[in-house]
């Protein structure tokens, strides 16, 4: 696939391109200078510290639990609990 890369450690990676202002370039790579890494580590950092780390529910869709609305809300009540 074009676009897609091994990394170390056995990782794909893919290359995305995204539009910031002047001002967020700037201070961008000021930071991955400033800290001495690249600014692809810097983004991911930035990306993974935004989203959360990956889970993953192995037992997703294993079952009906005969709620139809359950898995539109499973992000909000695990949320609720603490969990996500």
């Amino acid at each position: 696939m074009a676009g897609t890369r091994r990394q170390d450690g056995g990782v794909t990676v893919r290359r995305v391109t995204i539009a910031i202002s002047a001002d967020l370039d700037i201070r961008f790579r000021y930071e991955a200078r400033r800290r001495g890494i690249t600014m692809s580590e810097l983004a991911r950092e930035a990306i993974e510290a935004h989203l959360g780390e990956r889970r993953r529910l192995g037992a997703a869709g294993a079952g009906s639990s005969g709620r139809d609305w359950l898995s539109e809300r499973i992000e909000e009540i695990l949320a609720m609990e603490g969990r996500f």
